[in-house]
């Protein structure tokens, strides 16, 4: 929305340049509209005859879960023929002193300002979606601290290398090379945004630190296993404590199945989802679901960004190193949306829109499609569903293109 308002300036709205965000009462209608999805959850549930129990849960037998009921009246124990385990994965916050004192992206939900100027430890998804967010409303200083020179590293160069410059354009703050703070001191307790101050230390600061309102780790995801009692159950995790499944989400302990994010394997609510979808017809289905298995292969993903960023299938690395470069063919076509055409040519230059075709083989099979710019997470859906069933680089330029639009580029690129 500040991104629209500044925006209409440029279309002949007489846009105030100061317009006040009322931040609260933004959060108290998020906060309800969440409270409202949980609540048509359970009515759902309900309706369905699905038993809602609240409590931390731990296997005291292979087929046999105790719940300790967080209304205080005790524990409860369950025995079922099937087990899923699906407790998600939590944030990683650092092993430092003071750690405690800045936030990951579960509590930031529970902030009732905003930072004035807040540092945000990391390069992936969550870091990059939360420093765009916020650098996007104005008047907070944003500081990103990354290991490497780029964040978004585990995506597409294209990717990683017009974000990173982007972001930097846009006056985000990247500190490279992060090698970890050595401590996190606390100058001010005091809640408010401007109150709470912060010193974040590492080895060889001269003393000096770095001064913000607000730390937010996001560092990583780890899986929520610890409290589970796994071992009792048998069931086997990975070095990192996921539930180790094979291709139809079970585990090894005959009847224990695991998916989501407590698994290696895709990190995505959707995905979650069409696993359990999958799963549960396999269970409980007729017999012509009795192999049913989510593919894990070609599942489309997007960052919400500024810009948005989507992506789907391998990487220009990783189609290299299994096609090899003498079997591939890349497309690339980088422009300015037709949305901008008004905007001046300086501020322009730094709203980019850009995307990529890795094909490969003869015929030219789309094993690859990164998008960056204006609403490519709605572009990618209809591209995902084509590149999943194998479309080739020959059915998108045969596909007549919607002008004027973004889109058009991806079924016209020479």
């Amino acid at each position: 929305m500040s991104e629209a308002l500044r925006a209409s300036q440029h279309y002949g709205y007489e846009t105030p340049s100061n317009i006040p965000y009322n931040y609260a009462a933004f959060k108290a209608k998020r906060d309800a509209n969440i409270a409202g999805l949980n609540r048509g959850y359970e009515t759902n549930w309900e309706r369905e005859g699905i038993t809602l129990v609240r409590g931390a849960a731990r296997f005291i037998a292979a087929k046999t879960i105790a719940v300790e009921l967080v209304n205080g009246s005790g524990v409860e124990t369950f025995k079922a023929e099937h087990i899923c385990i699906a407790t998600g994965g939590k944030p990683i916050v650092p092993k430092i002193p003071g750690a405690q004192f800045g936030i990951t992206s579960d509590e930031f939900f529970g902030l009732e300002e905003l930072p004035k100027k807040i540092a945000i430890v990391g390069a992936g998804y969550i870091a990059v979606e939360m420093a765009g967010m916020l650098n996007a409303l104005g008047g907070i200083e944003v500081h990103m601290f990354i290991r490497g020179d780029k964040i978004l590293r585990k995506f597409d160069p294209m990717i990683s290398e017009t974000m990173t410059r982007t972001y930097e354009e846009a006056g985000i703050v990247i500190h490279r090379g992060y090698k970890n703070f050595a401590r996190v001191e606390m100058f001010s307790g005091k809640k408010t945004a401007e109150e709470k101050v912060l010193n974040l230390r590492w080895d060889g600061d001269d003393g000096k630190g770095f001064i913000v309102n607000e730390v937010l780790w996001a560092v990583g995801r780890s899986p929520d296993t610890e409290d589970l009692d796994l071992g009792v159950a048998g069931v086997l995790t990975d070095e990192k404590g996921h539930v180790r499944v094979d291709g139809f989400q079970n585990t090894n302990v005959e009847g224990v199945y695991a998916l989501g994010d407590v698994t290696a394997q895709l990190q995505l609510t959707p995905v979650a989802i069409a696993a359990g979808r999958q799963l549960s017809n396999r269970l409980f289905g007729p017999t012509k679901f009795s192999q049913s298995a989510l593919s894990y292969n070609l599942v489309p993903s997007v960052v919400f960004a500024h810009p948005e960023v989507g992506t789907i299938g391998l990487t220009e690395p990783q189609a290299l190193e299994k096609y090899g470069a003498g079997n591939l063919k890349i497309y690339h076509t980088k422009f300015a949306a037709m949305f901008y055409d008004f905007f001046p040519a300086e501020e322009k230059k730094h709203l980019p829109t850009e995307f990529k075709i890795i094909c490969e083989g003869e015929e030219e099979r789309i094993v690859g499609l990164h998008l960056i710019g204006l609403g490519v997470s709605e572009m990618l859906q209809g591209f995902a569903v084509a590149v999943k069933m194998g479309a080739r680089k020959r059915d998108f330029d045969a596909c007549v293109a919607i002008h004027p639009t973004s889109a058009e580029e991806i079924v016209t690129m020479k």
